[in-house]
């Protein structure tokens, strides 16, 4: 049931512990609180009897029903050397049988005193059936806690027992997500990031094969045209412009693999980049800094770049650097796709889940039957190696956030590039005044 380093064992433990000293705490105060409260009637008994004695009133002379309480008493007057006006009060035991003295002042001129004595051997007896009754309380509800300690901590763990029954049972080829909605409150955080790395893993695997197939095939496609080029110069002699030629065509392909090769190099630094410390970033001004970086560019091409950002500032705590992969890649496609003399727009806006970060163009649109976030995936009529968008759904995916590209709505063509950033990772700050 337990193991050395089981969660379950160690709230065992604490909560036997914490449980056990609650009730012997308790019950310690319950018998001292009994028992003053018993000795404190005696007391008071003894005194007033002592009272009326001193004030020459007769033992009798008291109420009928407390005359029961007088039987057992005896009186004698004493003689004290020393004045003492304090009232002392003491037990003896005596023939096994146990008594309750009271010295009370009677007449300080001649130094005499009462001593009152009374049998309280029964209350003893009883206060010894007190206490014994306590005890087995005690053990009675030790048995108790013990059983409730094992069904609290059992039914406690047992959400934990089955999302780890959930993941020991998957492999890479059979992953399901965990339903969050059936786990306690307190665990749905947990099993919402369970079922994030699930999706990221899910998202892997998937991509894993065909990156590994598409890297293949780009490097291989270049290598034969390159070798295929190289064997048709070899043919016969040729001009030096047609070895030139040969040349050119050579390192242009090369250019393409090493354009391919980078591209395949910064999946291993986003890896890395998913490592460092998450720290705080102001996303808008982020957002205004690329802005103005590929403002010249856009410019440059004859194109425009429109911004529009709302709120003032947005914190978030996460890797900049992911981030800024993202919206460089949104930027770079739009700007890429979006003809001469049109516009490429990049907003920003509160929503219910946090910020919502759009990059909105005018090129030709895509298809939104393809998996465009797949490795080596291309659309348009646009170069490129195709792993941009793949880079861009990783970093998405390590920042807890989502991302889609759809094509517009609005009856003009281009598309919406969109990246959603959860709300648990940010704040928002006041607009400056």
């Amino acid at each position: 049931m337990f193991s050395k380093r089981s969660i379950r064992i160690n709230f065992f433990i604490q909560l036997i512990f914490a449980s056990m000293s609650l009730i012997f705490i308790f019950s310690s105060f319950l018998y001292l609180y009994i028992e003053n409260s018993i000795y404190d009637e005696k007391h008071e008994e003894l005194q007033q009897y002592a009272k009326n004695i001193a004030n020459n009133q007769s033992l009798f002379n008291v109420d009928s029903e407390t005359q029961d309480v007088l039987l057992g008493i005896e009186v004698e007057v004493i003689h004290i050397k020393k004045i003492n006006q304090d009232i002392d009060l003491y037990e003896s035991t005596k023939n096994n049988q146990t008594y309750l003295t009271l010295i009370y002042p009677f007449n300080f001129d001649e130094l005499s005193y009462l001593r009152i004595t009374k049998k309280i051997t029964s209350t003893k007896t009883l206060l010894s059936k007190i206490l014994r009754y306590i005890f087995i309380i005690n053990i009675v509800g030790f048995i108790l806690v013990v059983i409730y300690a094992i069904a609290l901590s059992k039914m406690l763990i047992s959400p934990i027992q089955t999302i780890s029954s959930r993941l020991s049972n998957m492999n890479e080829h059979l992953m399901r997500p965990i339903i969050v909605k059936e786990l306690p409150q307190e665990f749905e955080q947990l099993g919402s990031t369970i079922n994030h790395l699930i999706s990221r893993i899910q998202n892997f695997v998937k991509y894993q094969k065909e990156l590994f197939i598409g890297t293949a095939h780009e490097l291989k496609t270049p290598l034969a045209v390159i070798k295929l080029k190289n064997q048709v110069t070899l043919l016969k002699k040729r001009t030096p412009e047609e070895y030139i030629d040969a040349l050119n065509v050579t390192n242009k392909t090369i250019d393409d693999m090493n354009n391919i090769v980078s591209n395949i190099l910064n999946i291993g630094r986003q890896e890395g980049a998913q490592l460092e410390k998450p720290v705080e970033v102001d996303v808008i001004a982020l957002l205004r800094e690329k802005a103005n970086d590929f403002n010249l560019l856009a410019n440059s091409e004859g194109k425009k770049l429109k911004m529009h950002l709302e709120p003032n500032a947005f914190m978030a705590i996460m890797q900049a650097s992911l981030l800024n992969q993202i919206v460089q890649n949104f930027l770079q496609n739009a700007l890429k796709f979006t003809p001469k003399d049109k516009s490429v727009t990049l907003r920003s806006s509160q929503s219910g889940n946090g910020l919502l970060i759009e990059v909105i163009d005018e090129g030709c649109g895509i298809d939104e039957s393809v998996d465009i976030f797949a490795p080596f995936k291309r659309q348009g009529n646009k170069s490129g190696v195709g792993l941009g968008l793949f880079l861009a759904k990783s970093a998405a995916d390590a920042l807890g956030a989502k991302i889609s590209v759809k094509n517009r709505t609005d009856g003009v063509d281009g598309t919406v590039s969109s990246l959603a950033i959860n709300s648990k990772l940010s704040c928002l700050l006041p607009n400056a005044r």
